[in-house]
């Protein structure tokens, strides 16, 4: 059996992108992570220690966003990914979507978005 832990829209102030005005301004970035997660008792025991605690996975998305620059939110993405599903044991699958409201573009429009999905080993 599994289930699914959604973060949405969790916002942070970073300087990712390619251009250097990128890195010298900054903008906020906005990220969801939906994570498959192992029951493994969680949802009979009711303990905390039995699943994902979202408080702590917040605070790893925000260490990875507010952390080290990357030209590309699919490189950012991934990285997220990849420490969610290496910090809990619990999680099958992350997919984790990034958007950037202020992307360098000749047009109007929301915000650009990726999301990438890893599976864990």
């Amino acid at each position: 059996m599994k289930y699914t832990i959604t973060l949405q829209n969790c916002a942070f102030f970073a300087r990712h992108g390619v251009h250097d005005e990128e890195e010298f301004l900054g903008q906020r970035f906005f990220v969801d992570a939906e994570l498959d997660v192992i029951a493994a008792g969680a949802l009979e025991s009711d303990s905390i220690d039995d699943t994902v605690n979202y408080g702590i996975a917040f605070t790893m998305i925000e260490e990875i966003v507010t952390g080290k620059r990357r030209n590309l939110i699919e490189a950012l993405a991934l990285d997220i990914a990849k420490g969610l599903c290496e910090k809990f044991h619990q999680v099958r699958r992350a997919k984790i979507t990034v958007r950037k409201p202020n992307a360098p573009v000749p047009g109007v429009l929301d915000f650009v978005q990726v999301s990438v999905e890893h599976f864990a080993g």
